[in-house]
């Protein structure tokens, strides 16, 4: 159904005849760790993410799952050498 509440005629799963029937009543706004995503949409009522209807529950654990301002940190690691294959190469080469 067509939202009724802060997103004006957008298609949301949480409404029902009955209202939105997701906690509180209606979606939650953004909040300062998703002001430069590109997930944002303005509306009348202000800045929602178009994603989540509670923003702030997806940075409880760390970084929310499809922000997409952030860059991932890869962190280079060495490959581990199984020790019996790097003998039988060390004794192949000499």
């Amino acid at each position: 159904m067509l939202c009724q509440t802060v997103k004006a005629e957008l298609d949301c799963a949480f409404m029902s005849k009955k209202g939105c029937g997701f906690f509180g009543g209606s979606c939650h706004a953004v909040i300062a760790q998703c002001e430069d995503c590109s997930k944002i949409m303005n509306y009348e009522s202000g800045k929602y993410c178009v994603v989540y209807p509670d923003p702030s529950s997806k940075w409880l654990n760390g970084k929310c799952p499809t922000a997409t301002h952030i860059k991932l940190e890869l962190n280079e690691t060495t490959q581990k050498i199984n020790p019996l294959k790097a003998s039988k190469r060390s004794s192949k080469k000499g």
